[in-house]
């Protein structure tokens, strides 16, 4: 189905009833990785995927797509569904957006997971490759998109979803630059909402893999302690919905 924010296309799935989930997939994704589990979560939910703009079937809403942003979007889609309050599930930049919607309309949101995120702003190291990137994919997005991708498995996990990872390329592939770059820039921008994290005083689940070669374990476990958020380990890199579909559907049903 598709919703207009500010006159820009944004596709958006409903599935199922009872108790809102709202699942926000990550950077260089799109709604397509939760199909999966919609299933079984929408024989109690009323399960809403979304694509962000400028990823998946949405298109461009500006130069850069601020996490604040991109939880508008979000809003204004269950707005229009006339849905109040929901679970939020994000997956990395999902995460993010989940943190800046929960800082805009905090008592609208129910229980908050957090896959492979983290509430943290950048490094002024990661600032600098995603600036580098900016500037890749002016030139060759093909190249980049296929290593960015590649760059968040573990190296089992390569090996393991070979046909999987293939899929999430050729998607990747469809989605417009100036949208990956868009994103790139508003992941860039992103404050730090540890904050907004520890202040959030409902069910609240942090996700990590052992292996994820983006946030490191360790990280996740002092952010974990600092913020009252249980943490939860899996075997695997930084993609947990793909490597442990198992636990996170076990995580998704425990967190009713």
């Amino acid at each position: 189905m598709t919703h207009t924010f500010k006159n820009t296309p944004i596709y958006y799935s409903i599935t199922g009833s009872g108790p809102a989930m709202v699942l926000l997939h990550g950077f260089l994704e799109s709604s397509t990785i939760w199909n999966e589990y919609i299933a079984a979560l929408s024989e109690k939910h009323t399960v809403i995927t979304i694509d962000f703009p400028g990823h998946g079937k949405s298109e461009i809403v500006s130069k850069t797509h601020s996490m604040q942003l991109m939880a508008k979007v979000v809003k204004s889609v269950l707005h229009e569904l006339n849905i109040e309050s929901a679970i939020l599930i994000g997956h990395s930049m999902g995460g993010y957006v989940a943190l800046a919607y929960t800082e805009l309309f905090q008592d609208d949101v129910e229980k908050l997971i957090l896959l492979n995120s983290t509430p943290t702003a950048d490094s002024e190291e990661r600032k600098q490759n995603r600036r580098r990137a900016l500037k890749v994919l002016d030139h060759n997005a093909e190249a980049f998109i296929s290593m960015a991708i590649m760059n968040l498995f573990s190296e089992n996990s390569k090996k393991r979803f070979t046909s999987e990872i293939e899929t999430l390329k050729k998607e990747a592939l469809q989605f417009p630059v100036a949208g990956i770059q868009a994103a790139i820039r508003g992941m860039i921008n992103r404050k730090d909402r540890t904050d907004v994290l520890a202040n959030f005083d409902k069910k609240k689940i942090m996700v990590c893999g052992n292996e994820d070669p983006i946030m490191s374990i360790s990280d996740s476990k002092v952010i974990s302690e600092t913020t009252n958020t249980e943490l939860i380990q899996l075997e695997g890199g930084h993609m947990s919905w793909l490597e442990n579909t198992d636990e996170i559907h076990k995580i998704m049903h425990f967190i009713e």
